[in-house]
């Protein structure tokens, strides 16, 4: 583990750098069908979930994003992962992503994480904007993110084939305060 990656806490979540132990937490949720219904990869092993581990290495080496693992402050507990990826320093933007475990949903923790994470990229990375893509349908990811005032900036209609089918997706924006 490196010892600069960023550490950031709230009153009941730290979110730390993954480790070859949450390999089985990343596989419990990027293979939940709740979970994948509306995320862009799932996984069927705890092997192939290994890729998924090497992307989150590979943010943090590429210097193009950084995900952390999001766990209970209490009892060190996993309960999903948040981060940003698709960075670009030259742009001062980057994508957002989350996700929680269903056992942690409805208890606040998407809404007390996410600041954490906005702060880190408008203050200590330099981000001007962060962007989220959300399938129309996932309206709990809309709520989510309206709590967090994020502005809907625009739908790409029928723009990615999922499942056989073809789904809208909605932009959103943040942008660091002045």
């Amino acid at each position: 583990m490196k010892n600069n990656f960023p550490i950031l806490e709230s009153e009941r979540v730290i979110l730390r750098q993954f480790v070859a132990s949450d390999l089985e937490n990343v596989f419990k949720g990027l293979s939940h069908p709740d979970i994948i219904k509306y995320y862009g990869i799932s996984f069927d092993s705890l092997e192939a979930t290994k890729e998924q581990m090497e992307w989150f290495a590979d943010l943090e080496k590429n210097g193009t994003g950084i995900w952390w693992a999001v766990c209970s402050k209490t009892d060190g507990t996993f309960i999903g992962a948040g981060g940003l990826n698709n960075l670009s320093k030259e742009n001062r933007k980057a994508e957002i992503g989350f996700w929680l475990l269903p056992e942690s949903w409805g208890k606040g923790f998407m809404t007390e994480t996410m600041p954490l994470i906005f702060n880190y990229a408008f203050d200590t990375i330099g981000l001007h904007r962060i962007e989220g893509f959300v399938e129309t349908k996932n309206i709990n990811c809309k709520k989510a993110l309206a709590k967090l005032k994020f502005n809907l900036e625009g739908t790409m209609k029928d723009c990615e084939v999922k499942n056989g089918a073809f789904i809208s997706v909605d932009i959103y924006s943040k942008f660091a305060e002045k």
